[in-house]
Formats: structure tokens, sequence, C-alpha cells
């Protein structure tokens, strides 16, 4: 029977210690030399059938991961087995501390939602399905899943401009201005994505699938933030409300925001934008309107 222990020390298979990526003959002594081979586009893959254990090879010489199949899939290279060895895992079998131990468990990816259980450089990682049945287990190096690796740093820093800025009373009239220099016309940078900025943000996780019915906190604070150069206000002819718009979907992915979120409560920074002559509102007080109609800029509702 096969057994593979992880430790803070070391992962042996059978007693023998061993390190990725693992020769294909040392897994012949740890294991035995009854597998197939089957050679894929990007990859060999070993199979244990009587073992139900599986092996993963870029180069067909040296075994990058090794796959425990507790529930075979139908694919050719899947085992004709289940896996029939013991795994531990700190001295316990592996699913039941799985199980028992959540807050242990660490995500290798985005969106890794069953994640996996990490000891020194070796970690295992759990296929979890929806009904919670551990269905593989696959046993690698572990490499530390950094959600803000490849965005710059300063991506969305808020930097100070060397240049006049415009200063706004409203701040639904803001997220208006926004939504026609940044998505409409792409004159200010960088072009704002939630996903991305939940990414970037280190002074917490943002749980988008969790807080995205509601404004974002953070987020709002980065767009009441955000300067605006004065330079661009003759670039505004006409404003559009609407719920999809950009500025709202990212604000609130899932609401497109409300009226208490959004609402324009005056109109009095339009006479800041000399070229502004339309303005289409959804979020706005009935107020509003009278006040755009006497600075000769038309106001409709959507």
């Amino acid at each position: 029977m096969t057994t593979i222990y992880l430790s803070s020390t070391d992962l042996k298979i059978n007693s023998v210690s061993i390190e990725f990526p693992i020769s294909i003959n040392t897994l012949k002594k740890c294991l035995d030399d009854n597998y197939r081979t089957i050679k894929g586009k990007s990859n060999t893959v070993f199979t244990w059938d009587e073992l139900g254990l599986l092996g993963y090879s870029k180069n067909g010489e040296l075994i990058e991961s090794l796959s425990l199949e507790l529930e075979p899939e139908t694919y050719d290279f899947s085992s004709k087995n289940k896996f029939s060895g013991k795994c531990y895992f700190n001295d316990q079998e592996i699913t039941n501390y799985y199980k028992t131990h959540k807050e242990e468990r660490v995500a290798l990816f985005k969106g890794d939602d069953s994640g996996a259980l990490a000891l020194n450089d070796i970690c295992a990682w759990f296929n979890v399905d929806e009904e919670e049945t551990i269905k593989t287990i696959e046993i690698s190096t572990y490499k530390p899943y950094v959600r803000w690796q490849g965005i710059p740093d300063d991506k969305y820093s808020i930097k100070p401009l060397e240049e006049e800025e415009i200063t706004f009373v409203d701040f639904g009239f803001k997220l208006s201005i926004i939504e026609e220099l940044m998505y409409m016309k792409g004159l200010l940078e960088p072009k704002f994505d939630i996903y991305e900025f939940a990414d970037w943000y280190r002074d917490r996780k943002i749980d988008i699938d969790e807080e995205g019915y509601e404004p974002i906190a953070e987020v709002v604070q980065y767009f009441k933030d955000l300067p605006i150069p004065k330079r661009l206000a003759t670039k505004i002819t006409d404003i559009y409300q609407d719920g999809g718009n950009d500025i709202y979907m990212n604000l609130s992915p899932f609401s497109g925001g409300g009226e208490d979120d959004w609402d324009m409560e005056t109109a009095v920074d339009a006479k800041q934008f000399p070229n502004l002559k339309k303005a289409t509102l959804c979020y706005a007080k009935d107020c509003v309107y009278d006040e755009f109609e006497k600075m000769g800029i038309e106001a409709e509702s959507l």
C-alpha cells in the first residue's frame, strides 16, 4: 500500500524522502514500474492505474506534481482505480485534516475556493465539487499566490497633479464627469477596473462577490480623491446618467447603485464646464433640473 507523508521537514513516499521535480526513475523505486504514459501537447502524464495516482511532467522526465485520484475522471490518462493508499499531513489523515482545519487553507490562484494545505515548500491542493466531495489531491511545490502580482504598485495610487484641478461641490456630478472623461473619451487614466483594483488593493481583501451589491467604500473614496485636470473641462459637452454606466458598475458591480448613492444634489459644478450643453439624468434631485435650465443647459430625465 502506498503511504505518503507531508511534514514540516519533508515529503515521503513509502518512507523515501523526495523533492520536486521528481525523476521517473525515483518514482519507480518509491512506487513501481507498472504505469502507462500519455503524452499531450503541453505535458506528459504517468498513470499508475492500480494505485490511483498520476504524475504530471512538462518535459516527460521530471514530474512536477502528483495527483491522488479519490474520484477518478474518465479521461484517457485518468486512473482506472481510486487512490488506494494513505496520505498524512502533520501526522493526521489528510482529508480529515483538511476538513477540520479550514483556517489553514491557502489559495493557490485567483478564484481558488477549495484551497490547499501548505508546509514549507510543499502543498496539497484539493479539488472539491459543489457537494464538498474531495475528488483529487494534487501535491506539488508550494508557490504562494500574490493577488496583486503583475499590477504596477502605483497603478491606483492617487497622485497630486502638477497643474490646476477642478474642485467639485457635488460627488454625483463628479461621477458623471468621470464617466465621460475616463470611460467615454479615454482622457483620464488609468481606466478604473473594480476587479483589478480589488487585486491591487493590499489593506484588506475586497470580496466583490460578497460586497458588490452595495457601494464598496474603498472604491467610493478612490473616486472622491481622484483629481481631474481643469484643462479637461472644455472636453465636456454633455453628461448622460444611466444605471449601466461604467462608473456605477465599478462602484457597485451588481446593483449599479441607487438614488441615495449617486444622486446629484446640485448643478453648481456645471459652471466650470463652459461647453456643457445637455444633461440626461436619472440620479438627480428635482431642483437640479431647474438649476441646469437657468444656466442654459438642457436637462431631461432618462
